[in-house]
């Protein structure tokens, strides 16, 4: 088994916390509405293997989930013990749970060679749809332009938070169950979305995510000591940062980068943000873990140009403005901070590999692909969801939407095989 940081005396005392509420608040904010007090009795009556079956049955990524979740804006958030003490962390009892099933999983589903099915992407949607669809009897591959599978599950979320050797083992049980994997394989640009329909996919799945890094656009942006977080997260070794580093952001990329760094380099690592501490969309502990960890933070500092030595920037403020908060730059404030190197953080956006080489699947203005409300593009027989449909969003809010898409294509190819 997948060894864990949990204990198992710790999961069974959280675990009998719970009040079984009537009405689960923590199940409601859950956007997989995970079954959490079906889970607890069914731990307790019957064992841990059958309680992580229902996890894994209602959420396949539910080892994933378990520990990068926003649990403080879901299930923990709104468990009902909050209002006068401290409420269940169920994050733990899933990631225990999860792990052990997982680790036991077997799908013995026979595959059918009519019902083809290719996901061009092995990221929290590929991996939920390959899980969900095998099941079924799918013959999939799945084309992964990365050497291993994972897509920002393992090339975006750093090993601190979520340990590769999960998605090691949703690989091994992906490929026991008869799921093919073509790593290094770019479709696009040399295999086509006709190709695949050539040689019998009778659907195509794109899950391909968000890679393409938002730019700042100003002077300095092509310097040898400017990286992108995207990037940088890929595989942070061969980075040599020096020993000041400034990350520009304040998402949760932002927080795993400033992290990444303090733990792969001796470098004092600064966070640069153009508004101030109570703005920053990275999760609450996030922002705290990262404090912790040693980062520092510059606020109300606006990067107006890169250079060799450092970072140009204006300072900002908020300011009444008729009546209304408007945040503005400070005329003549322009300041300097020296650092080695410079690790841009402001979200990314999708590649145009496979739509710049098909025609009839439509982007809306950045790039992402337009679905219908089950995943259906612009085109027939191709599907999406993920980070490319929605932008950058939770792994959780993936598997939400990928339930949806399998179940629209598993009726697109049984329709299909019926007429023929």
């Amino acid at each position: 088994m997948i060894k864990g940081v949990i204990n198992m005396n710790n999961v069974v005392e959280e675990a009998k916390r719970c009040l079984r509420c009537k009405k689960p608040m923590c199940k409601s904010y859950c956007p997989v509405s995970t079954p959490i007090n079906e889970v607890i009795d069914t731990m307790f009556e019957k064992g841990i293997y059958d309680a992580g079956k229902i996890l894994f049955e209602n959420n396949p990524l539910s080892a994933v989930c378990a520990l990068v979740c926003p649990h403080e804006k879901q299930c923990k958030g709104n468990c009902i013990l909050g209002k006068k003490s401290y409420p269940i962390n169920f994050g733990e009892i899933e990631h225990y749970i999860s792990l052990y099933y997982l680790d036991k999983l077997k799908i013995e589903n026979p595959i059918d060679e009519n019902k083809k099915l290719a996901i061009i992407g092995s990221g929290p949607a590929g991996i939920t749809l390959a899980f969900l669809l095998v099941q079924k009897g799918y013959d999939i591959t799945i084309f992964e332009a990365h050497d291993k599978i994972g897509g920002v599950l393992r090339y975006g979320i750093p090993e601190f938070r979520l340990p590769k050797s999960i998605l090691e083992k949703m690989e091994i049980k992906l490929v026991e169950a008869g799921v093919k994997i073509r790593p290094n394989t770019l479709v696009g640009p040399v295999i086509t979305l006709e190709d695949l329909f050539r040689d019998g996919y009778k659907a195509i799945f794109i899950g391909t995510g968000v890679w393409n890094p938002n730019k700042m656009r100003i002077k300095g942006e092509t310097l040898g000591n400017v990286h992108y977080a995207i990037d940088y997260l890929k595989n942070p070794e061969v980075y040599r940062l020096g020993k000041k580093v400034c990350v520009i952001g304040a998402g949760n990329v932002a927080m795993d980068v400033a992290r990444t760094i303090v733990r792969t380099s001796s470098a004092d690592v600064t966070i640069m943000y153009r508004k101030g501490k109570e703005d920053m969309p990275a999760r609450e502990h996030e922002i705290e873990y990262t404090h912790l960890d040693g980062v520092e933070f510059e606020f109300f500092k606006s990067p107006i140009e890169f250079t060799s030595k450092g970072v140009r920037y204006e300072e900002t403020k908020y300011e009444d403005v008729d009546g209304e908060k408007k945040f503005v730059t400070i005329p003549n404030s322009e300041d300097f901070f020296q650092c080695d190197s410079i690790v841009v953080a402001i979200s990314q956006g999708p590649k145009a590999n496979i739509v710049s080489n098909s025609k009839g699947i439509e982007v809306n203005k950045k790039g992402l692909v337009i679905v219908d409300d089950c995943g259906r593009t612009t085109k027939e027989g191709v599907f999406s969801s993920g980070d490319v449909v929605t932008g950058a969003k939770t792994v959780v809010e993936a598997v939400k939407h990928s339930k949806k898409v399998a179940e629209a294509i598993d009726e697109y190819v049984m329709d299909i095989m019926s007429k023929n």
